[in-house]
């Protein structure tokens, strides 16, 4: 057993350098012959176009895909330390003229003796379009509900009140307004508040020149309307004078709570003469006040003779 040993031992260490040197030998000619060998492989380049200066007035309205998908052959040895990362497709469409885009090997930096085989896609439809201004208003909103009986008086009045936007004509043409943040009233009383709200963001391609408003609003007291119809006018200041029409409709803009105490014999409507001739006649004012209400009166005023 001893000698078998011996005699395996034996066989593994006689020539030992010579034997190393046979097996790197081998070694490399394995790597040159296999590194040697054509293979082929499929890379997601990405994309970089160059588009026309602000100045030019030209907008490209089809999208540039991001990525395109390539194939290469080549040595192995050269494929494997491709790194698609490194490599980026540059395209000029600084001129704001081409219909069409044709992908083309000379486009992508590759290593020498690496062969593109095929590009997806191979080819885009370009579409281009002036870029133009146009004032659009700004909207503004209301979310919220003022404090009980109190109201929003009116629509919140930005300022500016337009914005100006720029973009491909296709779409600023179809552009109707800018929205700004609603306006939130939660809780307001009575007056007129001022507060600094955000446009928002603006279509894809579309540019706005601000990007606030300041936006104002009034809140006013909460008021309900009554009528009241064929309400006597009083004459004073002439005994024997008589109104033409005797009578007048009322209408009362009051808080609820005034509206709610109101009675029809506390609406007197009245003219005053203030001629000391025995006869006569004279068109007047009807006289109505009442606090904390509008009056209007129809009509307005009336003939008295006497």
């Amino acid at each position: 057993m001893a000698l078998e040993v011996s005699r395996v031992t034996s066989l593994v260490t006689e020539n030992l350098n010579l034997k190393l040197l046979s097996l790197a030998f081998a070694l490399a000619l394995y790597s040159l012959v296999h590194g040697s060998q054509e293979a082929q492989r499929s890379l997601l380049l990405s994309v970089v176009a160059l588009t026309p200066p602000q100045t030019s007035n030209r907008e490209l309205v089809t999208p540039i895909p991001p990525e395109i998908r390539v194939t290469v052959r080549g040595a192995r040895q050269t494929l494997d330390d491709l790194h698609a990362d490194d490599i980026q497709v540059q395209l000029d469409l600084r001129a704001g003229t081409e219909e069409r885009l044709t992908f083309e090997p000379s486009m992508i930096p590759l290593p020498p003796g690496i062969k593109v085989e095929q590009i997806d896609p191979p080819e885009v439809d370009l579409r281009w379009e002036d870029r133009i201004a146009r004032d659009v208003p700004v909207q503004v909103g209301i979310i919220g509900t003022p404090a009980t009986g109190f109201v929003v008086k009116g629509v919140p009045a930005a300022t500016p009140g337009a914005v100006s936007a720029r973009g491909p004509r296709s779409e600023i043409m179809v552009l109707q307004h800018a929205r700004a943040d609603a306006f939130d009233v939660t809780g307001l009383t009575q007056g007129t508040y001022t507060r600094q709200l955000a446009i928002d963001r603006p279509p894809p391609r579309v540019s706005y020149d601000a990007s606030s408003v300041s936006a104002t609003l009034e809140i006013g007291r909460e008021v309900v309307e009554r009528p009241f119809t064929k309400v006597p006018v009083i004459v004073l200041g002439h005994p024997n004078a008589k109104a033409q029409p005797p009578d007048v409709d009322v209408r009362l803009s009051c808080p609820p709570e005034v509206v709610r105490a109101l009675r029809p014999e506390q609406v007197l409507p009245r003219v005053q003469v203030t001629s000391s001739a025995d006869h006569g006649s004279d068109a007047l004012p009807v006289e109505l006040t009442f606090d904390q209400c509008a009056v209007h009166v129809m009509p307005p005023s009336i003939i008295v003779r006497w």
